[in-house]
């Protein structure tokens, strides 16, 4: 029998596997999704808060709770508009580089990252909720043109000849 498939380990042309070169950056390691299904089970109350009011797409948009990308976890994170809410507790303030770097990370995969005190859902929800909204709707106006324009066309390049 004729196989169609390539040999086992082997790529259609040779090489690896195109799981085992993908050039997705924002592609999560196996251990980030393994840590974030545990984040999801055990949210803290100010998360639970906030994600009550983020769910269901109760803004507009989808967000996604302990969300990994590459070797990180986002709190939450919308991934159209590419937007990422992080809340920042008291280990937080001893972990500035560590949260430099993660910001550079997803700053690099083109999400904007918002980040609040952890006791914000408690004192300020409506206001952490109008910077969410607020953003989304500064990233959704520089995302798309408006849909109702025609794209520019072979008729906008050359213009009819009278007749």
């Amino acid at each position: 029998p004729v196989s169609l498939l390539p040999p086992l380990g082997e790529g259609w042309d040779g090489g690896p596997p195109p799981h085992a070169t993908s050039t997705m950056q924002n592609q999560a390691t196996d251990a980030a999704r393994a840590n974030a299904r545990t984040l999801r089970r055990e949210m803290t109350e100010a998360e639970r808060r906030l994600w009550s009011r983020l769910r269901g797409e109760q803004l507009g948009v989808k967000f996604r709770r302990q969300h990994p990308l590459g070797p990180y976890i986002a709190d939450f994170a919308c991934l159209t508009p590419k937007l990422i809410v992080e809340l920042d507790g008291s280990q937080h303030a001893q972990q500035q580089a560590y949260n430099r770097e993660r910001d550079a990370f997803f700053c690099a995969q083109g999400f904007v990252v918002l980040r609040f005190a952890s006791n914000e859902p408690f004192i300020n929800l409506d206001g952490v909720l109008q910077v969410i909204a607020n953003r989304i709707g500064a990233l959704a106006v520089h995302a798309c043109p408006h849909p109702s324009l025609p794209p520019e066309g072979e008729g906008a390049k050359y213009p009819r000849a009278s007749s």
